[in-house]
């Protein structure tokens, strides 16, 4: 059973970083791009940032350029959001995502994924 269980979230000042954690099993993901999205209740689900299969490119969504990093260690299954000089609007869920068939376009749909995380609740105090 394939399973993508995100860790790091909590409260956190406005201006403080957190870094989120994203640990596959059930199958390797290191030949699949893999990215972080995020959800505030009552909206769509967004997307933050992609990382490709060989971590040699990444994309960000325009709100986040700048504030946050996708990385991946591959022989961990792993990916990472790290997230600094969070805002007031960067509290959401968050969730990391697998595709379907292992591309991601620079700006991926939510129909693009197979495999969703549980998520894990980002909160910032102002």
């Amino acid at each position: 059973q394939v399973q993508l269980v995100e860790s790091g979230g909590g409260l956190v000042q406005a201006g403080g970083s957190l870094r989120l954690s994203c640990a596959a099993s059930g199958r390797t993901f290191s030949n699949y791009d893999m990215a972080w999205f995020r959800q505030v209740s009552g909206k769509d689900r967004e997307f933050v940032a992609t990382i490709t299969w060989s971590g040699g490119q990444t994309y960000y969504a325009d709100s986040v350029k700048g504030r946050f990093t996708i990385s991946r260690d591959s022989a961990k299954n792993t990916i990472y959001l790290q997230m600094d000089s969070l805002k007031p609007e960067d509290p959401a869920v968050y969730y990391c995502a697998a595709p379907f068939s292992g591309t991601l376009s620079v700006v991926p749909r939510t129909t693009q994924i197979e495999y969703w995380g549980q998520g894990t609740q980002v909160t910032v105090s102002s």
